[in-house]
Formats: C-alpha cells, structure tokens, sequence
C-alpha cells in the first residue's frame, strides 16, 4: 500500500514538473515573491512533505473552496461595480432634465410705499377735466360732472411715432398713479367727450412700472415706444365708472427681470339727468351699481338711431390692489452639490471594488503560485 501512495505521488509531481518545465516563469516568481512567507517550509521540508501526502484531499478541498469564494466575491463587486455606472448614468440624465424643466417659483414681498407708477392716456378727441388724489377709497360727490374742475395731479402730454407702424403719430397724456398703499391712496380722473362718430366710445391706456423713469428718461418718445412695446393696453368706457385695482409682477427668467401689471376691474353704471331747478339748474348723479370683476375691456354701445346727447362722460379710478409685490422665478431644483456628492461617492464605490476585484486576482494568482511550489519542494524531497 505504501509502494502504491508513493508511486501516484511519483507520478503526480512529474506531471507538476513537466508543467513546471513548459511554464518556467511561475515557478521563478513563486520563489521571488514567497521567499519570506514560505522560510517555515523551507525549514521544515519534512513536515511540509509529510502534511503534503498525508491529506492532500484535506488542502485541495480548501484551496478549492478559497478559489470559488474568490470567484463568487468578484462577480458580486463587478455586478456593484454595473450597478454604480447605472446609477452614474440616471443621476447625469436626472440632473440635465431638471435643467431644461425649472420650476416657476411664486413670492410676494410687502410694501409700504410702491414706486409711482406711468399712466399713458389715449384721450383722442377726449378733454380732461378733473385729476385728484383720494385716500382712504374716499371719493367725495361731483358737484358740476361734466364741466371742467380741478387737475392736482402730476400731468405730461406726450407725442410720439407708433412703434408698430412707425407713421401714425399718437398723442399721450401722461399721470402720476398713486404711491401710498397704506393709505390706500388712489387717482381719480374724469374726461369729456363732446362729439364722437364711433360706435364704441372708449379710452385706451397702459401702465408702466415707473413715472420717475419716464420723467429723468433723455428721451421720452423712445421710452414711450419701448413701453408700448412691452406693456399691455387697456379701455374704459364712457358711461361708466370704472374702478381699476393693480397689482405688480416681477419675473425673472434667464438672468432678465420683466414688469407687468396685473388688474381687477368694477364698474358701476351711472346714469346722468337733468333736474330742472330754475335757473341754478344742475347735473345729478344717480348710481345703478351693477358691479361686476373682469379681465377685459367691456366698452359702452353708443345707439344712434335715435340720435341721442353726442356727450360723453369718462370715469376711471386707478387704485393698488394691495401692497404686496408678486415675484416669479424660475428655480432649477437640481443642486449641483448634491449631485457631485454622489458621484463622488458612486466613483469611490467603483475605485474600491476595481482594487478589491484586483487584490481578489493577485491572491489567487498567489495561492497558485504556493501550490504550486509546494509541490516543487515535495519533489525533490523525494527525489
């Protein structure tokens, strides 16, 4: 029995050799590398011999199941390494879309005092005959509507060149709106249209962000221009009293800020007749409230069929809604920091696995290499 183990061992290192011959370079960098980590077996050839052919089953079970554990480790850390390169892909694409969707965001900032803003006129053929400021909604009762009365507001008459058409020449009256939203401070104004060959009898205007710009402005045709460029027109009718409420929008968007106003109109219908009184005759106003919020313009039909007063009678109150000042930006919710705290850590993720995967190599490469030196030594212990 004994000559039997030690004729399969014989002929089991033979074949190492004949391997060992083909492959000289594994058992040179074996000896280099292994010199210090093998000086026991060096020592001790015996022992090594004797633990050799006594369980080589026992070692080869063990090396086989450090090789497959080394195996299964790498696929895992390479199955992490895919999963770390997806996440790296999603979180770039994530960031790009964020970055084309910004989300609007919506402030509103509180005033005491709002910077006067432009009210352009369109009168046409249209007089003024009253411009007052009232406080506190307070507007007292006309005593002579219709006849002329006083102006205490703020007033430039303007001409300039359509910006649309460049050769129709418009002709604006410009007022200072009101300041004070604490006090609730509006501008109140009445027109007077003697005759008019329209059907629809109304006043065009705009409002611009500030009067003291137009005011200081070199040039005051060129900033009407751009105003009526940038700016909404509105009407208000004759025949009515139209109660204009604003509000003020800023927004930002691309590293440029824009201004627009918003509005709520009420109007009130007025009926206007004659009471004879002798000879102090006079107008008196009686209000048919037929209140009503909108968005647009509603003009007052002029019936002519029966020929009626050619007059016409304006009445138009410019009011803050209330002191807050809307503000609208875009926001882009990806933050950047975030995102390069991630990849930073996805790209440590990746670094660690490649050298855990490549110390995972070298080790079996290393076992290899002992193996296979261990059963150089027991050959030629043999031998």
């Amino acid at each position: 029995m004994l000559g039997q183990e030690i004729a399969s061992s014989y002929q089991e290192l033979s074949e190492e050799v004949e391997h060992l011959a083909e492959h000289p370079e594994l058992v040179e960098e074996g000896e280099v590398d292994d010199d210090q980590e093998d000086t026991s077996s060096a020592i001790l050839p015996v022992l090594d011999s004797e633990s050799a052919t006594s369980s080589p089953s026992v070692r080869f079970n063990k090396t086989c199941l450090k090789n497959v554990f080394s195996v299964i480790l790498l696929f895992i850390y390479l199955l992490l390494m895919a999963v770390a390169v997806f996440l790296v892909y999603q979180t770039i694409t994530d960031f790009r879309e964020k970055l084309k969707h910004p989300v609007m965001s919506v402030s509103y900032k509180e005033v005491p005092l709002y910077d006067a803003p432009g009210i352009a006129l369109y009168p046409g053929k249209a007089q003024l005959l009253s411009c007052k400021h009232h406080y506190y909604d307070h507007i007292p009762p006309l005593i002579n509507p219709g006849q002329p009365g006083e102006i205490e507001c703020t007033t430039q008459r303007i001409n300039y060149t359509d910006p649309f058409t460049n050769q129709t020449m418009k002709h604006a009256l410009i007022v200072q709106g009101p300041r004070d939203v604490k006090k609730r401070e509006l501008v109140f104004l009445q027109f007077h249209l003697n005759e008019t060959d329209q059907d629809f009898s109304a006043i065009n205007y705009l409002l611009f962000s500030s009067f003291q710009e137009f005011l200081n402005s070199p040039d005051k045709g060129e900033f009407m221009k751009d105003c009526e460029s940038s700016y909404s027109s509105w009407k208000f009718s004759g025949g009515f009293r139209t109660w204009v409420k604003m509000s003020l929008v800023k927004t930002k968007e691309d590293g440029s800020e824009t201004v627009e106003f918003k509005q709520e109109k009420a109007r009130s219908a007025w009926k206007v007749r004659f009471v004879d009184g002798g000879v102090n005759s006079s107008f008196r106003l009686a209000s048919e409230k037929v209140l009503s919020l909108a968005q647009t313009s509603v003009v007052n039909y002029i019936d002519q069929r029966h020929k009626p007063a050619s007059d016409q009678l304006f009445f138009v109150v410019f009011e803050w809604k209330d002191p807050f000042i809307q503000k609208v930006q875009d926001i882009v919710t990806a933050n950047p920091w975030n995102m390069i705290a991630l990849l930073c850590g996805i790209f440590l993720a990746l670094f660690k696995a490649a050298d855990f995967a490549k110390l995972s190599v070298k080790w079996m490469i290393k076992i290899r290499k002992r193996h296979l030196k261990r059963r150089r030594q027991a050959m030629n212990h043999i031998s």
